[in-house]
C-alpha cells in the first residue's frame, strides 16, 4: 500500500514495466528517451502519472534509481534492486530479473484470491439461505400446521425448536467467519496488513505453513536473479527482509546474513537457517560444489511455487465440500423438525 494514500501499483504492472524497462535497454535506446516514449504509450490509463514523474525523473537527474526513489508507490525492494543494478552495469539483467519476480508474484497473488472467493462467495450463499429458511419457510409450516389444529405441546414442538436452534448456530457460526473473512481481506489492503497476516499465521496453522513456503520461494527468487547478475550473497540477504510479510521468515534471513559475515559458508548458514527442506538444502550444497548457485535457486523457487499452488488447492478442495455438507445437514435437519410432526398429524387423521 502506498504511503501517501495513492493507488498501489499490482505485482502485474510491476512486471510489465520492468519487461519494458529491459526491452529499452536491451534495444540500446538511451533510458531517458525510451522512458519518455513508454510515458507516451500509458497516456489515459490509471498509472499515466506515476509513469509521466519516472519519466521527468530520468531525464532530470539520468538516474531511474532516482526516478524512482522520489514516488512511495514504488516497492522499496524494486528501488534497491534498481539502484544495484545501475551502479553495477547489471541494470538491464536486475530488471529482466524483476519482471520475473513480479510475475510470479502475481501468479501467487492469483493463486490465493481465487482460493478465498469461491468460498467466501459459497458462505454467504449458506448465510442466506438458512436466513431465509428460519425466517420465511419456518412460519410457513408452523401456520400451516396451527390450520390443521396440531397440537404442537408433543414431540413436534420439540423436534420444531431443535431445528430452529441447529439453524440459528449455524448462521451465527458462519455469519461470523464470513464477516471475519471479509474484515480481513479489507484489512489486507491498507498499513494493517502484516498485524492481519501475523495474527492468522498464529490462528491458523496452514496459513502459517503457506506463508513460509512463501517466503522460501521469494528468498530462493531474489538469491537466484541476484546471484545470476553477479551480486553478493551479503547485499542479497540484507535487501530480502523487506519483500519478506512473515516475521519468522525475515528474522532467518538476517540469521543467515549474520552466518555469512561470521565467516560461515553460503550452504552451511542456508542449512542451519532451517528456510528450506532439507531436500533443498541438499539441491544448494550440489549447486554450490558445481558453481550454479543461480539456478539451483531458480529451480527451488519454482519448486515452492508449486507447493504454494498445491496447498491452495488441497484447501480449497477440503473448504467446499465441508460448506456443502454443513449446508445439506443444516437444511435437512430444518426439515425434519418440520415435516416429522407434520408426517404424525397427517397419520393421526387417516
Amino acid at each position: 500500500m502506498a504511503g501517501n494514500g495513492k493507488q498501489a501499483i499490482s505485482s502485474a504492472e510491476l512486471s510489465s514495466f520492468c519487461s519494458q524497462v529491459a526491452l529499452i535497454l536491451s534495444a540500446g535506446l538511451p533510458l531517458y528517451d525510451g522512458m519518455e516514449t513508454l510515458s507516451e504509450t500509458t497516456k489515459g490509463s490509471e498509472f499515466a502519472e506515476l509513469y509521466q514523474k519516472a519519466s521527468k525523473g530520468v531525464t532530470a537527474t539520468g538516474s531511474l534509481y532516482q526516478a524512482l526513489k522520489e514516488d512511495d508507490r514504488w516497492p522499496t525492494y524494486m528501488v534497491e534492486m534498481t539502484g544495484i543494478g545501475e551502479q553495477t552495469g547489471q541494470l538491464e539483467s536486475v530488471m529482466n530479473g524483476l519482471a520475473e519476480y513480479y510475475s510470479r508474484e502475481d501468479r501467487i497473488r492469483s493463486s490465493v484470491v481465487n482460493a478465498i472467493t469461491y468460498p467466501l462467495v459459497l458462505g454467504v450463499m449458506l448465510v442466506l439461505i438458512i436466513a431465509i429458511m428460519l425466517w420465511k419457510v419456518m412460519p410457513v409450516f408452523q401456520r400451516v400446521l396451527n390450520s390443521m389444529g396440531a397440537d404442537l405441546t408433543g414431540s413436534g414442538s420439540p423436534l420444531m425448536k431443535l431445528g430452529s436452534t441447529i439453524g440459528w448456530v449455524v448462521l451465527a457460526l458462519v455469519g461470523v467467519l464470513v464477516l471475519g473473512v471479509l474484515v480481513c481481506v479489507i484489512l489486507m489492503r491498507t498499513s494493517a496488513r502484516d498485524k492481519v497476516l501475523n495474527f492468522l499465521r498464529k490462528l491458523f496453522p496452514p496459513v502459517r505453513k503457506l506463508s513460509m513456503k512463501l517466503a522460501s520461494s521469494r528468498v530462493a527468487s531474489v538469491l537466484s536473479m541476484m546471484l545470476s547478475s553477479g551480486f553478493p550473497t551479503g547485499e542479497a540477504f540484507r535487501l530480502m527482509p523487506s519483500i519478506l510479510t512473515d516475521a519468522e521468515a525475515a528474522e532467518k534471513v538476517r540469521g543467515i546474513r549474520s552466518d555469512l559475515e561470521s565467516g560461515a559458508a553460503f550452504a552451511d548458514a542456508v542449512s542451519a537457517s532451517k528456510l528450506f527442506d532439507a531436500l533443498h538444502d541438499r539441491m544448494i550444497r550440489m549447486g554450490v560444489a558445481a558453481g550454479r548457485e543461480d539456478q539451483v535457486m531458480r529451480k527451488i523457487a519454482d519448486l515452492y511455487e508449486e507447493q504454494v499452488e498445491d496447498d491452495i488447492a488441497r484447501l480449497v478442495a477440503i473448504i467446499e465440500p465441508t460448506l456443502i455438507a454443513l449446508l445439506s445437514i443444516v437444511i435437512g435437519a430444518i426439515l425434519l423438525s418440520v415435516m416429522l410432526p407434520m408426517a404424525g398429524i397427517l397419520t393421526s387423521m387417516l
